[in-house]
């Protein structure tokens, strides 16, 4: 059986994710951060991570980024998993009698528009994730007070769910990385994740830009992320996608030659978008 680690606790996304990209029965090991996770992996307690890395709304997890770097961790699959909040509170409880709205601090700012048209009042307290605070409403038995998270969690620690589909954004989706400390032969893949620096002169970032548009290759994400203790100076991360094979090796050996650095995160297939 698998071991999965993850940040956060059963019943949250990042559980969720775990089990569908795995299919098969696996132990999800719970991590309290992100940094844990990944140092599971480097001491070989557990034999693989899943990782949220950006969702359609909030975001990229800057931090997530440099974690993979620091780690020498290797991207070996990615999933897409539909981000739908819900309002569980425990029987008994209606909506009257909530004071209190418990949930991780960006399932807080998803929902923010159902919560300022129904509960203007109420009090908002930001968790480590969107189960813990469905177990912390279950287990203290909480009568004025609500937690925001997905059905699992309902299900887990018994909760009735008073209101579902309550995010602002209907089409938003969290991608998660399944990580490593061994990447996926190249033969058979289709994306890859990599990371690389330039020199500081006018053209140097168009130029390894336009040796992937050059080689057909797709780009679907540039992300910038600031060099610590460096001010002014940034690793750009890409994630790029390929029909012929050939082209992404011709690509990264171009590359090579415009990049002052260049570092090969992962080779894997292009996830899927999967809804709950």
């Amino acid at each position: 059986m698998k071991r999965i680690a993850i940040q956060g606790i059963a019943g949250s996304f990042h559980e969720d994710a775990a089990q569908r990209y795995f299919e098969d029965e696996v132990e999800v090991v719970e991590c309290k951060s992100f940094t844990t996770v990944c140092e599971f992996i480097d001491a070989d307690k557990v034999d693989f991570a899943v990782m949220a890395i950006e969702n359609s709304i909030a975001g990229s997890l800057l931090n997530n980024y440099q974690l993979i770097r620091d780690y020498h961790l290797r991207i070996i699959g990615e999933i897409y998993i539909h981000i739908s909040m819900n309002l569980l509170v425990n029987d008994g409880v209606e909506a009257k009698d909530i004071e209190h709205i418990h949930s991780h601090p960006i399932a807080l700012q998803q929902c923010m528009e159902y919560i300022e048209q129904f509960y203007p009042n109420a009090q908002l307290h930001e968790k480590l994730d969107t189960a813990a605070s469905s177990k912390l409403i279950a287990a203290e038995k909480l009568t004025n007070a609500a937690s925001i998270a997905n059905l699992r969690s309902a299900d887990l620690y018994g909760l009735k769910i008073l209101d579902t589909g309550i995010e602002t954004n209907k089409k938003n989706y969290t991608r998660f990385l399944i990580l490593s400390k061994h990447g996926n032969p190249t033969v058979g893949t289709n994306k890859a994740s990599v990371c690389f620096e330039v020199g500081h002169f006018y053209g140097a970032l168009a130029r390894v830009l336009n040796t992937f548009a050059e080689n057909e290759i797709n780009l679907t994400k540039i992300q910038s992320v600031p060099k610590i203790g460096k001010p002014n100076e940034y690793t750009f991360h890409v994630d790029i996608e390929w029909d012929k094979p050939e082209n992404y090796d011709r690509a990264i050996h171009q590359v090579l030659k415009s990049a002052s650095s260049l570092s090969i995160l992962g080779e894997y297939t292009k996830g899927n978008l999967h809804n709950q």
